[in-house]
């Protein structure tokens, strides 16, 4: 069995490309655009979704099918035709050029695989099977979008404020990593979740750093 390093890639403006043009690209080239890539689709055809999306400038798109060195300078490769022979084709050119390339069709001819994900605005839980069943993958995923509930995105937003005013406040590391922890302890997700979260105005932060700074 394959073991997989789970990263996360800032792909925000990277040259990203897609071969396939079929449902398969479709959800690859929804997931580049959530990370803000620059995406080039090589495909003779479109799905109406990706045809909307080319048409709206949000994707570039080379009506043809795949030719030697289309993967040249790109920061990441979808191989995801329905053509098994092309896939492997754009797979063995991105891993001649060490470009990470993920192949829809057969995950073991990629050097990196896609996993479900869930977003609660900061917070991403990414679940893979390695490959093994994809639709198990989505099934888990779900169970996590029915645990891990809406309110975590502005909680998640509260705790990087936090931190942030933190920082600038104190100087000392001991006292930052004392109040950061103190913050993972409040009650501020259940607020949230209830409904009775009131935002913390910038007095309510003052007085709270310096009560328990020196605890």
């Amino acid at each position: 069995m394959t073991v997989y390093l789970p990263i996360m890639l800032d792909c925000h403006g990277q040259r990203c490309l897609v071969v396939g043009g079929g449902a398969v690209a479709e959800r690859k080239v929804l997931g580049l655009l959530e990370a803000g890539a620059a995406i080039t689709v090589v495909s003779p055809s479109l799905t109406d979704t990706l045809t909307k999306l080319a048409e709206n400038s949000l994707l570039t798109w080379c009506n043809r099918m795949f030719v030697p060195g289309d993967t040249e300078g790109t920061f990441l490769v979808y191989a995801a035709s329905h053509n098994d022979a092309l896939n492997r084709e754009v797979a063995m050119e991105a891993r001649s050029l060490n470009i990470p390339v993920n192949v829809a069709s057969t995950a073991e001819m990629g050097s990196f695989i896609t996993p479900s994900v869930v977003r609660r605005g900061r917070l991403t839980v990414a679940v893979s099977t390695s490959g093994a069943a994809p639709g198990a993958a989505a099934e888990i995923r779900e169970l996590l979008e029915e645990t891990l509930g809406e309110e975590y995105g502005p909680y998640l937003d509260f705790l990087h404020h936090m931190r942030t005013e933190i920082k600038q406040r104190e100087g000392s590391h001991e006292v930052r990593s004392r109040l950061l922890r103190k913050l993972v302890g409040l009650g501020v997700l259940n607020e949230i979740r209830e409904g009775t979260f009131i935002e913390w105005s910038p007095e309510v932060i003052d007085a709270w750093i310096a009560h328990h700074r020196e605890e």
